[in-house]
């Protein structure tokens, strides 16, 4: 990805939103510069739809125009229309009349772009990314009162403060004897896309300026970005907006690149890893983070999702319903049998199920695996997005919800979960290292007859109150809610039949 000029700058020009470095985004942005005149061509970031993308947005005098997936030719036609200063709508998926100095992308009245807000993703997709000028710094004079006066919660499995209020950690890091050094751990090496994603990627400055409004709420004169050591093309693009964005921030971070191991996504086994460890495992608690962290100073560890919210809450105050119990919104990336995985942004009084409308199930939807892969499953997603809501229907909150269609057999895919657990636990707790063996091995019992219902069910009452890492504690959730949706499925294998017809053989 290339600097580009403003895009916010110029009333009429052409934005081409992509995902990272894909050759048909390189084809259709390559096909607008070409054709452009006089017309500015920006290359945005990603909406957090894939579905839509590249796609083209020709934009004139506050109306704008939108075209999923054009082919070059098209786009040619497209800029040469612009060019004669006539906003090109014919066979255009939406057209929408917007303030002209709108920072946030116009959002479509219908499709997959019209699902939820575009509140924290408003920039995503419309803004150049590594383009400062397109952004507004807050941090600059400005700590991040007014997200810890907002009682913002910690969002995702990286986050130390996952589901808990930021301010607490903040206020702890800032009373703890040491310098305080801030974390964002956007290392995840589940496999499974999130909002931390799609933000990096299309809204790097917010996730900068939140990490430098906490660093300057909590008196800290360091901060690291921590992203996996696979991402090669999104580290580059990071460096790029670290230097572009240095001037403008009053702490600038640091990026470092760690393993691409799921535990070592986990707060603490994060801060093992920025150590250099040469054994990735979460560390005993307490004391927590904020208290003894990196090379045992106060840590403030938070995600590029709850750095975004913080920008948020302090560049636009209001939006932030501080009377809420899960105040502000809630990034949900929704993958599985789908044709394409997409990002959105609910707000505290929506319907988890509205995830649905932005994406194309590849058949008939069965059931919802929600929180990452070691979430719960659900027939259901009526239900709020908020933390609480997740918690008392025994879902997770990791802000990732795979649909499955009726091919999906529950025992087959809890099963692998299982295994996943066993694997890569951190082998440092019984709980963790033996409980995910034997929640494993409970489950293969299942299809040599055997399914001890009472057994399981308090293996991962074990695991949950006593694991010392979210593997363990976190395993049993997939195969207890499975249990609770499809048992008449489980002993259906038992019998050697599979509802589904898709189990061959034991996991």
């Amino acid at each position: 990805m290339t600097r580009e000029t403003t895009a916010l700058a110029h009333s009429t020009v052409v934005r081409v939103s992509t995902d990272g470095r894909s050759q048909s985004g390189d084809r259709v942005y390559s096909a607008a510069r070409a054709a452009a005149d006089s017309v500015p061509v920006v290359r945005t970031g990603p909406t957090g739809i894939t579905a839509v993308t590249p796609l083209v947005m020709t934009t004139s005098s506050g109306r704008t125009a939108f075209y999923a997936n054009p082919s070059p030719a098209t786009v040619r036609d497209l800029v040469a229309e612009l060019e004669a200063e006539t906003v090109p709508t014919a066979d255009a998926d939406a057209v929408v009349e917007h303030d002209p100095k709108t920072a946030s992308l116009p959002v479509p009245e219908h499709g997959p772009l019209s699902v939820g807000h575009r509140d924290v993703l408003g920039p995503c997709g419309w803004v150049a990314p590594l383009e400062p000028a397109d952004w507004l710094f807050v941090s600059t004079g400005q700590t991040a009162d007014a997200a810890a006066e907002a009682g913002l919660l910690g969002r995702g499995r990286g986050d130390a403060a996952a589901d808990e209020p930021v301010a607490d950690a903040w206020e702890t890091a800032s009373e703890t004897d040491g310098d305080p050094v801030v974390v964002c751990n956007a290392n995840d090496a589940s496999d499974l896309p999130t909002g931390d994603d799609t933000l990096l990627s299309g809204a790097p400055m917010a996730v900068l300026d939140g990490i430098a409004a906490v660093a300057e709420h909590v008196d800290a004169g360091d901060a690291v970005i921590y992203v996996n050591e696979s991402q090669i093309d999104l580290q580059a693009d990071l460096r790029e907006a670290i230097d572009a964005a240095g001037d403008s921030l009053p702490v600038v971070p640091q990026l470092v690149a760690g393993p691409d191991e799921f535990r070592a996504g986990e707060p603490t086994a994060a801060l093992e890893a920025l150590e250099g460890a040469d054994r990735i495992e979460p560390r005993l608690q307490p004391p927590a983070p904020a208290k003894r962290g990196l090379y045992g100073r106060p840590t403030v560890i938070h995600t590029p999702r709850t750095f975004a919210h913080v920008q948020r809450a302090i560049a636009e105050p209001d939006s932030v319903d501080a009377d809420a119990a899960d105040p502000g919104t809630r990034l949900v990336t929704v993958t599985g049998d789908v044709a394409n995985h997409a990002t959105v942004e609910l707000g505290s009084s929506a319907s988890l199920a509205a995830v649905r409308e932005a994406v194309e199930m590849d058949g008939s939807f069965k059931m919802a695996c929600v929180g990452g892969v070691l979430g719960g499953v659900t027939r259901s997603l009526d239900m709020a997005p908020t933390a609480q809501s997740l918690q008392t229907t025994g879902l997770g909150t990791d802000g990732v919800v795979e649909l499955f269609d009726t091919d999906r057999c529950a025992v087959e895919t809890v099963g692998k979960r299982a295994r996943f657990a066993s694997i890569e636990n951190s082998g440092r707790c019984v709980p963790g290292r033996e409980g995910t063996k034997q929640l494993a091995e409970l489950l293969r019992d299942i299809y040599d007859g055997s399914f001890e219902t009472g057994k399981i069910r308090e293996l991962g009452r074990v695991m949950r109150q006593s694991s010392n890492c979210q593997t363990g504690a976190h395993a049993p959730r997939p195969v207890t809610t499975a249990i609770d949706e499809f048992e008449p499925e489980f002993r259906a294998h038992t019998e050697g039949h599979c509802p589904s017809g898709t189990c061959t053989e034991k996991l």
